[in-house]
Formats: structure tokens, sequence, C-alpha cells
């Protein structure tokens, strides 16, 4: 893979920060550089979706993904995002099929995968050890390989929203709506919740099984309670989720703070909800 020194180079330059000196944090901001626009569209059409609770139990199927990668001596880094796909599929198959309602059927699939996973950590107690770095997430151990894996993935999500961001927005209304548009439903809600399984995956080495979600979620809510139409939100969620991704990093470095740097990207987006929140009403009145 090419040689990627002279990107942490300007890094350096770019925030002259003695804490961003070091190579693993200069990846590290790299990365959330390269998760962030992605988790900010999607949140937006997930949000419209109202699939929080989607993203969730994507999330927690990372815990059993990882737990069966290691019972079977397979790399985690295999098994948890394809069992994350598989897991996302599955619930965008069942929706379709069953006249259930949606929570209702995501709710089943979170619970079957949360004992799964217990089930398989309860055969060998020494996997709980290895699996809290999934659990809590580390952005600081990110690898040069899983950097090139985003950017892969960012230029997909990229080329997916810009042939039908527009079409999403229609489903996230009204599917009725989007049939009498010409939307094809079934493959758009498929592709979208494949990707979405996948980034999710990739983010949860990041912030960790407990936070996902609020990557997701967060910055769309605030960027809503800051926008009157669509476009200005989806830069709004680019700006909250991108700020808070540096300044989480930066702050959880600092000696006075010393804090996970998942909890910390979090916190900060939360305090952009809540002064989204005071915005909102004070428009209001």
């Amino acid at each position: 893979m090419p040689d990627l020194s002279w990107l942490y180079a300007f890094v350096a330059q770019a925030l002259p920060l003695p804490c961003m000196q070091a190579r693993f944090m200069q990846q590290a901001l790299v990365a959330l550089l390269l998760l962030a626009p992605m988790t900010a569209a999607m949140g937006i059409i997930m949000v419209n979706f109202r699939m929080a609770f989607y993203a969730e139990a994507i999330s927690h199927s990372a815990f059993t993904g990882v737990a069966l990668g290691m019972l079977l001596a397979i790399s985690p880094d295999w098994t948890m995002p394809l069992f994350g796909l598989a897991v996302g599929l599955g619930i965008t198959a069942a929706q379709r099929h069953s006249d259930l309602a949606s929570d209702t059927v995501i709710g089943v699939f979170f619970s079957g995968m949360i004992a799964f996973g217990l089930a398989m950590v309860s055969r060998d107690r020494s996997l709980a050890r290895d699996m809290q770095r999934f659990l809590y997430g580390d952005i600081l151990t990110i690898s040069e390989t899983e950097i090139w894996v985003l950017l892969l993935l960012l230029f997909f999500v990229l080329i997916f929203l810009a042939r039908t961001y527009n079409r999403l927005l229609y489903v996230g209304i009204n599917t009725t709506l989007a049939r009498t548009h010409r939307v094809r439903v079934p493959p758009l809600q498929y592709v979208f919740a494949g990707l979405l399984a996948l980034i999710v995956m990739l983010a949860v080495q990041a912030i960790g099984v407990f936070l996902v979600t609020a990557l997701l979620v967060v910055p769309a809510a605030s960027a809503r309670n800051l926008s009157r139409n669509a476009g200005t939100m989806f830069w709004w969620t680019l700006l909250i989720s991108t700020s808070s991704a540096i300044l989480g990093l930066i702050v959880s470095a600092q000696d006075w703070a010393r804090t996970a740097t998942g909890a910390t990207i979090i916190l900060i987006a939360c305090c952009w909800f809540a002064c989204s929140l005071l915005f909102a009403r004070g428009t209001r009145t």
C-alpha cells in the first residue's frame, strides 16, 4: 500500500500541538476525519428513517462477531464486519417480509445477537478480557491498513449518496411516495443497510460498542435543530461530527483530561446538541 507519511506530516504541521506529534495520534486523526463524513451523511438518513435502534442492534452484533472469530481462530477484523453485514441485511429482509413493526423486528435480532454472544463468551471466560477493546473502542490503536479500508469505504459511500441521496430522503419520508416517483425502494434499502452496517462495524473499533450509535445520531439530531432544509442539515451534521472528532481526540490527550477518546468525542457532540436545543428554542419564541 502507498505510504501515508506525507499525510501524517501534514497533520503535524496543521495542528502543531505537542500531543499531535506522535504518529499514533496522527493516524487516529486521519481515521476520524475519514469516519466523520460517513457517519454524518448516513446519520442524516438514519434519523429520517428512524433507524437509531437499528444501528444499536448492528453495533451490539459486533460483540458476537468478535466472540465468533476468537472461538473459530479467525481474525475478528474479518468476522466482525461480515457478521454485522449479515445481521444488517437480515434485519432489512425481515422488516420487508413481516407484518411486525420495525422496532419489534430489530428488538428480536438485538436480543438474539446479544444472547448468542454471551453464550459463546460463557464457554470461554478468557474471551471477556480480549473483547475489552471492542466494547470501549480505541482509535489510538488503528493501523494504516484500517485507514485504507476507511478510505475505500468512504469512496463507495460518497458515490452511493451522490447518486441516491434525494431518493433515500423520499424513502425516509414515505415509501409509497417514493414508489410514485419511480424509486426502486428494495435495492436502496438493502444497499443502505449494508453500507450502514459496515460503517457501524468500523466505528466500533474507534468509539466502541456502547457509543457507536451516538456517533451517528447525536450530530444529525443537533443539525436538525439548527437547519430548515435537508441541504443545510447535511453541512451542519458534517461540521458537528468533524469538529467533535477533532476536539475529542485533542482534549482526551491533555494531561488535565486523560479521558477515553470515544467518550470525549460523544460528550462534545452532546454539547453541540445542547446548544442546538437552545437555538431551536430561541427561534420558536
